[in-house]
């Protein structure tokens, strides 16, 4: 699995009135991986809201966003042992504190929980819908497809956005309206970076409790009369044999 682009971000209040004013910088190291290349090292000034000077590890210098910022960039970047100091920021902080991350947060992962099953949809062109739930799995990024006879589906799925559950878990739904085929396998196909290979898990109509109440009572009803109708019509069958053991056949001319 790709690795997300992160962000580590520091903010730091300088100074707070009753009247609203308030300076704060905030430092900020984007990332993907630990190697310096790979490291963005932002710091930048505000003032009530309003970003007005930005020095960037990328650009080397301070920018100004605003007058004052333009002014204030200006002064900063005639300081060069300023600068060099917040350019030694990318490996001393950035680095060093991505390293912990990578160590003891972003490098530990759970595996996903799925759990597969039927439901009807409010209106469509199909006549059913399954639903393959993925619960408490970490990190986010996950891949969700199915399979039809072993055959990726494209087409009648909708999935929701990996779901924060509050826990440093994730959970994520999709949905698959199809036209039933007799014979047919349909499968739920998991990737993520907890499993040393898809998770595939067949979707077993025998086993299906979430069958809607009408369908569940029109087996109930369904099921006792033909098991009634077999017997009546075995019953008859035996009946039938024993009358025809006993008739006497005369031939006719």
């Amino acid at each position: 699995m790709a690795s997300s682009f992160l962000c580590l971000s520091l903010l730091f209040i300088s100074l707070s009135t009753a009247d609203g004013f308030m300076t704060y910088f905030v430092w900020r190291c984007d990332f993907n991986s630990t190697e310096l290349k790979d490291i963005e090292f932002t710091l930048s000034y505000y003032y009530n809201k309003i970003e007005v000077t930005r020095f960037d590890s990328d650009v080397g210098k301070f920018v100004g966003y605003t007058e004052y910022g333009v002014r204030t960039a200006e002064y900063w970047n005639n300081q060069p042992g300023y600068l060099t100091q917040l350019k030694a920021e990318k490996e001393t902080v950035c680095q060093h504190n991505i390293g912990v991350y990578y160590s003891n947060i972003l490098s530990k992962s759970a595996k996903p929980y799925v759990r597969l099953h039927s439901t009807t949809p409010a209106s469509s062109q199909h006549p059913a819908m399954l639903v393959c739930r993925v619960y408490d799995f970490y990190p986010s990024k996950i891949k969700v497809s199915w399979l039809r006879d072993g055959q990726e589906v494209t087409s009648d799925v909708t999935s929701t956005e990996e779901m924060a559950d509050g826990d440093w878990y994730y959970q994520t739904h999709s949905h698959l309206e199809y036209t039933p085929r007799s014979g047919e396998k349909i499968s739920c196909k998991v990737e993520h970076a907890s499993l040393e290979k898809p998770l595939i898990t067949d979707w077993d109509p025998s086993s299906d409790s979430s069958m809607p109440e009408s369908e569940r009572n029109k087996l109930a009803i369904g099921a006792p009369g033909l098991i009634l109708g077999l017997i009546l019509s075995l019953a008859g069958f035996i009946y039938y044999r024993r009358k025809a053991r006993g008739r006497i056949l005369v031939p006719t001319n």
